[in-house]
């Protein structure tokens, strides 16, 4: 079994340090890791650790990207809080942003349903990334912003209403939800790369991503000038997308035994 270095912040990111030990490994602490010891594949969490990200795909090292699952965290009466249980795990990237055919099981059971899609709407809604997605890219949010804006002018007369990202993430789950704004006469999502594109799609509400990588590309479209004329993708390309999306990320329990380890391995190995 080849070695995987975990790197954690401080060696006390709770998510590394649980994926970790479910593998057997040893943690490196962020603030000391040499990159250059080892070619080994490095397991990181958090998009500012772009500098070992981009080395990586310069030196055709292999890396695992960990952040916040596709799913799974929303409000539910199993998780009230919509606590972290979930964590998408990519190779070598920051999102899944290719549909890969994948067995259904795993998405079948979140029981998660699409909405019909929504073709009644009125308004634009831009839902702003936070700063991390821009600095990555070496973006400005407000040039961002004011960009996105203007190109839909140029191709629309429809309303738009920029939605910022609330930073507390109690207070986004349970107050004035993105599920709420996107019930209240939306006619398509347009955003960076965040996970709104997908709550959108699930929701019926057809999306525009304009990062390089997002999730929803493969049910989406980066082109903002085809505003007036959004893709509604079929039922079973919606379906084959969340079976994609299910297979790409994993609960704490998966962490803890190693199973989402050896997921990782069969399917990209």
């Amino acid at each position: 079994m080849t070695n995987w270095i975990f790197v954690s912040k401080g060696k006390k990111d709770p998510y590394i340090n649980r994926f970790a030990r479910g593998c057997g490994a040893p943690v490196e602490d962020s603030n000391t890791f040499n990159y250059d010891a080892s070619e080994d594949p490095i397991v990181l969490r958090g998009i500012l650790k772009k500098k070992w990200m981009h080395k990586c795909w310069e030196d055709g090292r292999d890396f695992y990207y960990m952040d916040t699952g596709y799913f799974g965290n929303e409000v539910t009466p199993s998780n009230p809080n919509g606590w972290k249980f979930w964590h998408r795990i990519v190779k070598n990237n920051l999102q899944h942003n290719k549909l890969i055919d994948r067995p259904s099981s795993r998405f079948e059971g979140f029981g998660k349903k699409f909405k019909p899609w929504n073709k009644k709407g009125r308004k634009i809604l831009i839902a702003a990334p936070d700063e991390k997605p821009m600095k990555f890219y070496d973006l400005d949010l407000e040039e961002w912003l004011s960009e996105t804006v203007n190109t839909l002018k140029q191709h629309t007369d429809r309303p738009i209403e920029i939605r910022q990202r609330n930073k507390q993430r109690a207070d986004r789950m349970l107050h004035n939800t993105l599920e709420e704004a996107l019930d209240d006469d939306v006619y398509a999502l347009v955003t960076f790369n965040s996970n709104a594109a997908v709550e959108s799609v699930f929701q019926g509400i057809p999306v525009f991503t304009l990062a390089p990588v997002s999730a929803a590309n493969p049910v989406g479209l980066q082109d903002l000038s085809l505003i007036e004329a959004p893709y509604y993708p079929s039922s079973d390309k919606l379906f084959a997308w969340g079976c994609h999306l299910a297979a790409g990320q994993f609960h704490d329990s998966e962490l803890r035994t190693g199973r989402a380890r050896a997921c990782l391995e069969e399917q990209w190995t």
